[in-house]
């Protein structure tokens, strides 16, 4: 969140950002003139107190000195002010609530050089990577949900018998890949020195406000608990949309050292979003589903590092990419595509040639996001109370936070099975996953299972 110091001071700053941002259910001059009349109260009820302490010291001694008359109207004067005072902080409390309230609906500000944008056709395109020495594809790549069915290693039909639509089965070859994946990665994260953690899958509504993602998004997020009548339970808890909350909730209200900076956290979790605001985007296949399994990466910087720190933590993700050889590029998202946290951003999107559902290199296909790389500056350490203390006998500072994704593993899925696709419907399996696979050099899939299989390639 935005300090009230800086609201108070660049109200139109705010403004312009709001602006940007393209949030217009925001009403910045009714939060200015809540800021206004607390600010009023405050000074207000400090002069009341002022006045109730010399009251009640006068009536002391005018009793001592036999002026019984003008001690009456001192302790009358001394309850009517402790009438007033009460009334001014009872106020005074609500405005607080109501301005705390309302700045965690204020976003934070784009860095000054984010490209101005209305929305994501605005993105700038900064670099591509792989595509110089592409592999030779089929003449006509499969989509992954159809040779994921053919291989018998993506089961749709049944995860949406299971739990609902947007939810799938991993099988076989299927499920040893995403398990390789996630060992994969965090192997080559902990080279680049992170320290793994591995959080809880719950989170609390304090958790979900520290990182942004409530009050605005609660929309999207799966609430655990019964529920009877729009009344639930107590636990608060909600199953939690990205490593991103627990990883970086977990100092919460602490105060770290210089010495501890920068921490650098990664988590492999399972990921549960509704996509509740999302319309009209693809329900076949595993680029959009409600569970998602990802490794994330979390940092914890010096303000004045964490740009450089961001530089870094995009090469770190991208290594990923390079070495399994899966061609990409980079997007730094335009102010109108940034989101609500962020102060800059750039999305890796790797490439995806069997389908040419939205707008691909030359060579077909399509871009699939993998990690959205983020700097916050200090909008989450403020919501959160994550500071620092630069020196022992210092105070202590908000730092600043920085994640992304190393990477979103459905979407890497999707990639290797259309990009190391072979002509006889076989997958190559990528050099550099093999021996996360027992060696595994090919996916040739397994035979379908019951009586459904029958016809569809199951021998009778």
């Amino acid at each position: 969140m935005i300090s009230r110091q800086f609201l108070r001071e660049n109200p139109e700053t705010v403004r312009e950002a709001l602006e940007k941002k393209g949030i217009d259910d925001v009403d910045l001059d009714h939060v200015l003139d809540v800021d206004d009349e607390w600010r009023s109260l405050k000074k207000q009820g400090d002069e009341l107190r002022h006045e109730r302490n010399e009251t009640s010291s006068k009536i002391g001694e005018l009793k001592a000195a036999g002026k019984d008359e003008e001690a009456q109207e001192a302790i009358d004067r001394s309850q009517e002010l402790k009438a007033e005072l009460a009334d001014v902080e009872d106020r005074t409390d609500e405005l607080e609530a109501e301005l705390e309230e309302r700045l965690l609906e204020l976003p934070q500000i784009p860095h000054e050089d984010v490209p101005v944008g209305a929305d994501e056709t605005e993105n700038v395109e900064r670099r591509r990577e792989g595509f110089e020495n592409l592999r030779e594809l089929p003449d006509d790549v499969v989509p992954h949900y159809d040779i994921g069915e053919e291989l018998d290693i993506l089961d749709f039909e049944r995860g949406a018998k299971v739990t609902g639509g947007g939810f799938y089965f991993a099988k076989g070859e299927g499920a040893r890949l995403e398990h390789a994946l996630v060992q994969f990665m965090m192997d080559v994260h902990r080279e680049q020195g992170y320290v793994d953690v591995f959080p809880p899958i719950p989170v609390n509504s304090r958790s979900m406000v520290g990182t942004g993602q409530f009050p605005k998004f609660t929309d999207d997020a799966y609430r655990l608990g019964a529920s009877n009548e729009d009344e639930w339970d107590d636990d608060d808890l909600w199953l939690l949309p990205t490593a991103e909350v627990p990883v970086t909730n977990m100092y919460r209200d602490e105060i770290l050292l210089d010495d501890d900076l920068p921490v650098k956290h990664q988590a492999y979790t399972p990921n549960f979003r509704r996509e509740a605001g999302e319309h009209g985007t693809e329900t076949r296949g595993i680029v959009r589903v409600h569970q998602f399994n990802k490794v994330e990466m979390v940092n914890f910087v010096r303000p004045e590092t964490s740009y450089e720190r961001f530089d870094e933590l995009v090469d770190e993700a991208e290594e990923v990419l390079r070495r399994l050889e899966l061609p990409y590029r980079i997007l730094e998202m335009c102010t109108g595509d940034l989101g609500f946290t962020q102060a800059k951003k750039y999305d890796i999107e790797v490439w995806a040639p069997g389908d040419d559902m939205d707008e691909g290199p030359e060579e077909g296909g399509r871009w699939l996001e993998v990690s959205s790389v983020s700097n916050f500056e200090d909008f989450q350490a403020r919501r959160a109370g994550l500071r620092y203390r630069p020196e022992r006998h210092e105070a202590a500072e908000y730092l600043h936070t920085l994640n992304g994704s190393g990477l979103a593993i459905p979407r890497v899925v999707v990639a290797i099975l259309e990009y190391y696709q072979n002509d006889d419907g076989t997958v190559t399996v990528p050099e550099a996953l093999r021996p996360y696979m027992g060696g595994l050099e090919t996916i040739e899939g397994t035979e379908p299972i019951g009586e459904s299989a029958v016809g569809a390639g199951k021998k009778d």
